[in-house]
C-alpha cells in the first residue's frame, strides 16, 4: 500500500478496558472464551477501512507492514502488546499470555472453502478475532461459531458473532474449542492474533501462510471451485 505513517490518535486505539464492559461475555466451560462489542472507537472506522489491506485472494495472510495503512498497522500493535494480552490472559485463566509470540494473519474475503470446525492446532496458545465489516448481509452465513461438537455447525454455546466493525472474540485453544462458521463468499475483513507456544511456531506457520498466498494467487479459482459445495458440517485440522 505504501501508505505515508502519520500519527494515529491513541484513544482510536482499543485497550483493556474495553475489555471489561458489563456486556462483554465471558465463559470457562467447555473451553474458555469471552466476546467483547465496541472494541474499537467509531473515529477510526474511516482510516482503518482506508488502511486495510487489498489481497488479491481468498482467506488469511501473514501480516506485512507493506501491506497496510497507518492506522491498520497502529492497531495491530496496539492489539500484540504484552498489556492487551496480560488482560485477556487474566479474563480466559491464561497465566502470562503476553510472553508467548504472537502470529497476526488478515483477511479480506473469504470463500466457501473457509470456515469448517476446527480447534486450532497445539502450537497455538489463543486467539483472538477483530471483525471489521461495515456492514453484514441478514444472514448466519460466516457468522462466528463457538461450539459443542466438532461435527454439528448447530451445536451453538453462545450466540453467533457477525463479523461486524469492532466485534472481538478471543479463546483458549484446547482439544474441545470447536469454532467455524457456515459457508460464506465475499468479504469477511477480520484481523487474528494467535499466541503461538514458540518462536519456531511462528516462524513455521508464517512461512505456510506465505506459500498458501502465492498458491492462492496462481489457483483462486480452483481454490473457489473446490470449495463451492463443501457440507456445513464439515471439519478440518489447523
Amino acid at each position: 500500500m505504501n501508505a505515508v505513517p502519520l500519527p494515529v490518535p491513541d484513544a482510536w486505539l482499543p485497550n483493556a478496558a474495553r475489555l471489561d464492559r458489563p456486556d462483554t461475555l465471558v465463559r470457562s466451560e467447555p473451553f474458555p472464551f469471552l466476546v467483547a462489542h465496541g472494541l474499537l472507537a467509531e473515529e477510526a472506522r474511516e482510516a482503518l477501512d482506508h488502511d486495510f489491506p487489498r489481497y488479491p485472494g481468498a482467506g488469511f495472510f501473514p501480516y506485512d507492514e507493506a501491506d497496510c495503512g497507518p492506522a491498520v498497522v497502529a492497531l495491530i500493535a496496539r492489539l500484540t502488546t504484552p498489556e492487551f494480552a496480560g488482560r485477556i490472559g487474566q479474563l480466559l485463566g491464561i497465566e502470562d499470555l503476553g510472553r508467548y509470540p504472537t502470529l497476526v494473519t488478515l483477511c479480506r474475503s473469504l470463500n466457501r472453502r473457509h470456515g469448517t470446525i476446527h480447534t486450532d492446532s497445539r502450537s497455538k496458545v489463543a486467539t483472538a478475532l477483530l471483525y471489521l465489516n461495515p456492514q453484514w448481509p441478514d444472514t448466519s452465513d460466516g457468522c462466528l461459531r463457538f461450539l459443542a461438537r466438532g461435527d454439528d455447525i448447530e451445536a451453538l454455546i453462545a450466540p453467533e458473532l457477525k463479523p461486524l466493525y469492532g466485534e472481538f472474540a478471543v479463546f483458549k485453544r484446547t482439544e474441545c474449542s470447536f469454532h467455524g462458521h457456515l459457508p460464506y463468499e465475499g468479504e469477511r475483513r477480520v484481523i487474528q492474533i494467535a499466541w503461538v507456544v514458540s518462536e519456531e511456531a511462528k516462524a513455521r506457520k508464517t512461512q505456510r501462510g506465505r506459500t498458501s498466498r502465492l498458491l492462492k494467487r496462481l489457483f483462486g479459482a480452483i481454490d473457489r471451485r473446490l470449495g463451492a459445495r463443501r457440507d456445513k458440517n464439515a471439519a478440518h485440522r489447523d
